[in-house]
């Protein structure tokens, strides 16, 4: 649905996007992530036609951005960071006007309903822009980008502004887009992005950095497999017979209470050490009271990836030979979603 191909953008001697090349498929959410100057919105804009690459090609279903610039646009809804609006109209009058300027041929009050409703706007159509809260004019900015049914929604940053029962009822209509819609998201909450999207495009100093799902950005940013462990017994003895297990390279104490502590315990690379660890305790009688493997949250691996140096951009199937960097002393243990 989305191909672009080596996308570049100068500002004069500044260079804001390098080469950008990714594929988007229909019906994919995909997530845009980078530090503030990384060249989202300028990504975005370029998608948009808002913004004329120096270099590159944009074709959303086949059409051509600079081209076909008409068909191409008659694809897109795009929800920019601060929405356009007219806060002396109303909810209806502004999307009355929008729906116009489309030329939308779907029937108006039906088409219009539809989105107020997917919108969450449904109770304030008759309101006047101006006099609406900041969430509600997020949502209204949303609802012009869905008028016309396109293909392709480019949202920037939809849930800023939003309350927590908002950006959850956002979240919701997002996923549910998906069904019939192509979506790019860009967003700094990362947990908004892992939350909603099927991929994660990380781009740093305008450049892609990493492209994949979070899993998949994590197997290859994780190089040692570490394990969390609750262990009944003297801390010293118990660090000794985790330290003489073969495949073991560090255990350390991270918790310390009576007689159990809390260890962290971390295998030599691509090893797995729990039935040999298990094995060991049990014949020291040294009862395990918990044991949970640690794998990276996305903010480690955004950290990670925008730490980087970017000079070589590749994808994680491009990635799967280059050494992986160190991993950091710190995760999120699997199934903790919080």
């Amino acid at each position: 649905m989305i191909q672009v191909t080596g996308l570049t953008r100068r500002y004069g001697s500044a260079l804001a996007v390098s080469d950008l090349s990714f594929s988007v498929k229909e019906g994919e959410i995909v997530g845009f992530l980078g530090p503030n100057g990384a060249g989202k919105s300028t990504t975005m804009n370029m998608l948009t036609g808002c913004l004329r690459p120096t270099a590159g090609i944009v074709r959303l279903g086949g059409y051509d951005i600079d081209t076909d610039a008409d068909q191409a646009r008659k694809m897109i809804g795009y929800l920019p960071e601060n929405p356009p609006l007219y806060p002396d109209m109303t909810v209806d009058e502004y999307l009355g006007f929008v729906y116009q300027l489309k030329k939308c041929k779907l029937p108006q009050e039906e088409h219009l309903e539809q989105v107020c409703t997917m919108s969450g706007l449904s109770d304030v159509r008759g309101r006047i822009i101006r006099n609406l809260s900041k969430g509600y004019r997020q949502r209204v900015g949303l609802a012009q980008a869905l008028i016309g049914d396109p293909k392709v929604l480019i949202l920037d940053e939809p849930t800023v502004g939003l309350d927590p029962k908002q950006i959850i009822e956002i979240r919701e209509t997002i996923r549910s887009l998906g069904q019939k819609h192509t979506v790019i998201l860009s967003s700094h909450i990362l947990p908004e992005v892992q939350a909603v999207c099927d991929r994660i495009i990380v781009i740093h100093h305008g450049k892609i950095v990493a492209d994949g799902t979070s899993a998949e950005l994590a197997n290859r940013l994780e190089g040692a497999e570490q394990l969390d462990m609750t262990i009944e017994g003297d801390a010293e003895a118990v660090l000794s017979t985790l330290r003489a297990v073969p495949g073991v390279s560090d255990a350390v104490v991270m918790h310390a209470d009576g007689k159990k502590s809390v260890y962290r315990i971390t295998a030599e690379k691509d090893g797995d050490i729990r039935h040999d660890v298990f094995d060991a305790l049990s014949q020291n009688r040294m009862p395990i009271l918990s044991m949970q493997q640690v794998e990276l949250s996305l903010e480690d691996i955004f950290l990670e990836l925008t730490e980087a140096d970017p000079t070589e951009p590749e994808t994680v199937s491009d990635a799967q030979d280059a050494p992986k960097p160190k991993r950091r002393l710190f995760g999120r243990k699997r199934g903790d979603n919080k």
